[in-house]
Formats: C-alpha cells, structure tokens, sequence
C-alpha cells in the first residue's frame, strides 16, 4: 500500500468526485461534505494503521455509500420538519436563474436507483461498479438505472420551478443582514465584535480553529482580498452570506458561508472558500 502522502494526494484527487456522490445521495451539498470528511478521515485513519487497501477509491465509494445509508437510517427514525416555506414579500421573491432543484429530486428516488443513476450518469461508474458500491448483482444495478432514469425525468418535469425558502424570524434576518452588511462596507472591527469567545471556525477542507483570538486573523485575510462581493441569501433553504467573484458577477456564487448562532453571538463559521465543488448543483438563492 501507498504511504500516508499518496494517500493524502490520491484521497484530495477523489474528495469532489466523491462529494458529488454523497451530495446527490443524501439531498444535500452540506450534510454531504459532512460525509466526505469522515471517509476521508476512516481512510487515512486505516493506512496509519497500516491496514491494506487495493483499491482506494473502491474502498472510498463501497464507505461512502455505507455512511449515507446510516444517515438515511437515521432521518427515517428521527424525521425533523423542515425549515423551509414560501418567505413572503419581495425579499424572498427568487430571481430568475438563481436556484435550482439540486439535489431533492434525488431523494424521491428509490435508494439503489438513486445509486445507480448518480454512480452512472453523473460519475461515470460502469455499472459493475455500481454493483460493487451497491452491494446488489449486476443485473440488479442494470434494472435500477434504467428504472432511475425515467423516474428522474417524470419527476424533473413535475417539480419544474420549484424553490425552497429558509423561514427567518425578524431577529434573525436582522442579524444575518448586520453580518453580510460588515462584510460588505469591510468593517470587519464590528464583526469580530459579533464572535463568542468560543468561537469555532471550520474552513471546509483546509482548518479547524477554536476561540475568539484564534479566528479574528480569519477577517483580516478577507479584508485583503479584492475580487469579493457579498450578499444575504440561502443555500439548501438555509440562511446563508453568498460570496460572488468580481470577475465573473453574474455567475453563481464562487462560494458561500454558514453561520450558528448563540444568542446574538456567533458561535460557528463554516466557510466554503477551499471547497468550491460543493457547489455543484446546489440550491441557492439571493434574498437581500
């Protein structure tokens, strides 16, 4: 087996093709990074220990689709009512070309047929290869896909301009505004005055920094870059600062962060800057 080095660099070569699969199993860009992180971390965790692995990125897909099967499982025992509804008034009005199904038609996809049509035709697999992942016969993988694809267009035509909405109270969107609103004037002075001292900032695929003092050098990097612009919107129905590249404006997003909050605090950031894969075929949505 390969060292921990070529493990590492084989393993940052699969994590978008990877993400893509995860994204499209479980309904969602974010939860989906979440599974890509801890494959990951069980492979290299296995090569520490020695352990040997022929065939890495066999071994990713088969762990890949096992860990979005436990978190199908466990939304099945634990159904939560989502967030989301139609957001009244103009600010929730969405503009034209700025959100897409995604990921959610997906979901209403039998598990294996959802397999089998993201293994195939978004990824590339061969169908012996969705078997594998699937733990299923050929023949079986072969009767999903097709069976996917035409319940993937039967569904894609039903949902057309469909679009997801995060519901905010008052407090809430006053908060995310005051947020974005400091990125956007650079009064990054009022934004660290916004952190709790517990602060944890995860810089998706690159750091993973705790405390008040740790995080502020956070702001001064983007207080040096140039090419950003910031807006309040949504991402997966979930209030969001949208970071767009000056160079390309009317693209999507080049990335896009979360936020939690305690109180009027905000006790974690999660930045999409070193991820950008993550935005393939997610729902967004500009809302101010």
């Amino acid at each position: 087996m390969a060292d921990n080095a070529d493990i590492r660099e084989r393993c940052a070569e699969l994590r978008p093709r990877l993400h893509r699969y995860c994204a499209r199993m479980v309904g969602s860009s974010i939860e989906g990074e979440d599974m890509v992180q801890d494959v990951l971390l069980r492979a290299l965790e296995a090569a520490t220990r020695g352990e040997t692995i022929d065939n890495l990125e066999g071994w990713l897909f088969r762990a890949a689709h096992n860990r979005c099967l436990d978190l199908l499982r466990a939304r099945a025992r634990h159904p939560l009512s989502p967030l989301e509804g139609d957001l009244p008034g103009p600010a929730g009005e969405a503009r034209p070309g700025e959100a897409s199904l995604g990921f959610r038609l997906f979901l209403e996809l039998p598990v294996l047929q959802r397999c089998a049509v993201v293994l195939k035709d978004v990824l590339g697999h061969s169908v012996e290869e969705i078997a594998e992942v699937a733990g299923c016969t050929v023949p079986a993988a072969k009767s999903a896909l097709q069976r996917g694809r035409l319940r993937l267009r039967e569904l894609a035509r039903r949902h057309e301009g469909d679009l997801r909405l995060p519901l905010l109270s008052d407090e809430d969107r006053a908060r995310m505004l005051a947020y974005v609103g400091s990125f956007r004037s650079g009064d990054f002075d009022r934004i660290r005055a916004m952190l709790a001292e517990d602060v944890r900032l995860d810089l998706v695929n690159r750091l993973d920094l705790h405390g008040r003092d740790r995080v502020a050098p956070y702001f001064t990097r983007y207080a040096e870059a140039t090419q950003w612009r910031f807006a309040f919107g949504a991402v997966e129905g979930r209030p969001a600062m949208l970071v767009f590249d000056e160079a390309r404006p009317a693209d999507p997003p080049a990335h896009f962060v979360l936020l939690e909050w305690r109180g009027d605090a905000v006790a974690r950031i999660r930045d999409y800057l070193f991820a950008p894969y993550v935005m393939d075929g997610v729902d967004w949505t500009r809302l101010g």
